[in-house]
């Protein structure tokens, strides 16, 4: 009788789980730098790719969590920009903000504490709802990533000497990027690893020339061109896509920012139909859901 009853709840609960979800994670395989470059490089007629910016935001999933970018490949396809910052004992940990208090139960400065402390406090999730998942540390995050997806360092407090050396640490240069927001800052990671792949800040034509001049391939980058439709932005798809480097949107500090998800949607689907290649959100499921039909 209780085997029976077992299994019945054990069947319940099966069909009770959200359909949409997918058990198999759709992973991005590159298993060498050569094919991250080639996945990244833009070519007509390519698909869209989706950066979860900070790792995604949804409810129960705190932002820089593994357990975010776990659920996000539940759904979709993506990579994630996330955010690198220093303890106290020098462990390189995820956190956007310098501070504890909007997504974790700490308080006070990441960098006041050890990385023993830090294990205390939990994360909150986008709505402030304390969540059973803990702060990682980069290392932690990357050995999960390999194999899965690919990871974007954005460049917070933390020493690119010491990015430079964790990446070459955990032979990652197949499935780690670096933001870059000046070709000098390209140019170390370029001398430390000839085969880095760069997230660069390139929003004018002239931004363009300084990556040129330090020797950064174009087949080596992406650019951030900005973060909305503008007519700007036709001039910047045409000359980078010239040169074979796929355009990055983030929507989100704009349109991650509207009220309905049908809003939201659409504008996703009108910064992909205007040439975009690639599209950063803080709702990367959604992102997905809105230009399924367009990544086909």
């Amino acid at each position: 009788m209780n085997k029976l009853f077992l299994l019945s709840l054990f069947i319940v609960s099966s069909l009770s789980r959200p359909a949409t979800a997918q058990e198999k994670l759709h992973v991005i395989s590159v298993k060498t730098a050569k094919e991250l470059h080639r996945f990244f490089q833009y070519r007509p007629g390519n698909k869209p790719i989706i950066s979860g910016h900070r790792g995604g935001t949804e409810k129960g999933f705190p932002e820089n969590s593994i357990e975010a970018f776990e659920n996000t490949l539940k759904y979709t396809q993506a990579f994630y920009e996330i955010d690198p910052r220093l303890t106290k004992d020098s462990i390189i940990v995820l956190m956007h903000d310098a501070t504890l208090e909007r997504t974790t139960t700490g308080t006070g400065k990441v960098s006041d504490y050890t990385y023993e402390e830090l294990k205390q406090f939990k994360l909150k999730d986008v709505n402030g709802n304390v969540t059973p998942y803990h702060i990682p540390t980069l290392s932690e995050a990357i050995e999960w990533a390999r194999g899965k997806t690919v990871l974007n360092l954005d460049k917070k407090d933390v020493p690119m000497e010491m990015t430079a050396a964790l990446i070459k640490k955990h032979q990652a240069e197949a499935f780690v990027m670096v933001t870059v927001h000046n070709a000098e800052q390209a140019k170390f990671y370029y001398e430390q690893n000839k085969n880095q792949m760069f997230s660069a800040f390139v929003k004018t034509p002239d931004a363009l020339k300084p990556y040129e001049d330090v020797g950064i391939p174009a087949s080596q980058m992406i650019a951030y061109i900005g973060p909305d439709i503008k007519p700007d932005n036709q001039v910047m798809y045409k000359l980078l896509h010239a040169k074979g480097i796929r355009c990055m949107i983030s929507a989100a500090p704009t349109y991650d920012k509207l009220k309905t998800k049908e809003e939201r949607a659409k504008a996703y689907r009108a910064i992909i139909e205007d040439g975009a290649d690639v599209l950063e959100s803080d709702l990367p499921i959604e992102v997905g859901e809105a230009i399924g039909s367009l990544r086909r």
